[in-house]
């Protein structure tokens, strides 16, 4: 389990992150989104050991990710790794064998030959979306419980991806793993987290299950044989809405079953309930949390 308490850095003499608390179970998947610039790679730094917390702390089942022991356990991938220019993936491998008693060169060789890698290909020389393809089988590889992944889809093909979300459940189901991803793809990090945080004002504004988040709200689509009165939904617990003449899509906080009789009380011509998506939670938290 990762634990923060009471977390605050700053960056440059301007703060960065405030008093954020999370906890993070064991055998878990979590989604960290925010917006740009809104942490995200200085925690996972943080979590790494990379950076020394200005206050606050982070520990792994108890133990510093400062101790030699600990960092033996993590595996943080930034979202631009450093390579030279003559690495390979067969030299970077070499170097990681160093730092990771546990690493597997036989799953590193085979999941880099399933994307079609090769090991003795300099770095330099493969596009972004390779190289990034290449340093994650390295990360899976390495035998950590915990990996700290940055921006880990950035530049895949959607092959690769959906072999990665396969090979990352796998590691969290057979070892018990915590893997921590950031993205921007929010859809990306529903299809296969089971949690998620927001980092929004410097803290962690917002955690929990993805399936229960979802699940607060709803979202329908209503047409009129009128245009639509911008005061039609008022009086509703409504999140965002898009007018189009006499079409209407709205979000709402509630259950459905809650929602639609008092939107069939507004007569409309067709009301039809449409699935709602992580991405849609994300942005109403963040503008709900900004208009406090």
């Amino acid at each position: 389990m990762i634990r923060i308490t009471n977390l605050s850095h700053s960056l440059g003499g301007n703060e960065v992150l405030s008093c954020m608390n999370l906890n993070i179970p064991d055998s878990t998947v979590m989604g960290l989104v925010g917006v740009n610039g809104a942490g995200k790679s200085t925690l996972l730094r943080l979590m790494s050991g990379v950076y020394i917390a200005d206050s606050g702390s982070i520990d792994y089942d108890g133990a510093s990710p400062e101790s030699a022991s600990t960092r033996e356990n993590i595996f943080f991938l930034s979202d631009d790794p450093y390579y030279t220019h003559t690495d390979t993936p067969k030299s970077v491998i070499a170097f990681y064998r160093t730092l990771y008693p546990d690493f597997d060169v036989e799953l590193c060789s085979r999941l880099l030959g399933s994307f079609g890698l090769d090991e003795r290909k300099p770095l330099r020389t493969m596009s972004k979306g390779m190289r990034r393809t290449a340093y994650i089988a390295i990360a899976l590889s390495a035998g950590t419980k915990y990996l700290l992944l940055d921006e880990a889809f950035d530049g895949l093909d959607p092959l690769a991806r959906r072999y990665i979300k396969e090979e990352l459940i796998r590691t969290v189901e057979e070892r018990g793993s915590v893997v921590v991803i950031s993205s921007h793809a929010l859809g990306e990090l529903e299809d296969f987290c089971d949690s998620f945080a927001i980092i929004d004002g410097k803290t962690v504004s917002s955690s929990g299950a993805i399936s229960e988040r979802v699940e607060r709200y709803c979202k329908f689509m209503l047409a009129f044989a009128n245009d639509v009165p911008e005061t039609l939904l008022d009086g509703l617990p409504t999140v965002s809405v898009e007018r189009n003449g006499k079409f209407v899509k709205a979000l709402f906080v509630g259950a459905s079953e809650e929602i639609e009789p008092r939107l069939r009380a507004l007569s409309p011509a067709v009301l039809e309930e449409q699935t709602v998506d992580f991405e849609e939670v994300f942005v109403s938290e963040v503008k709900d949390g900004r208009r406090r």
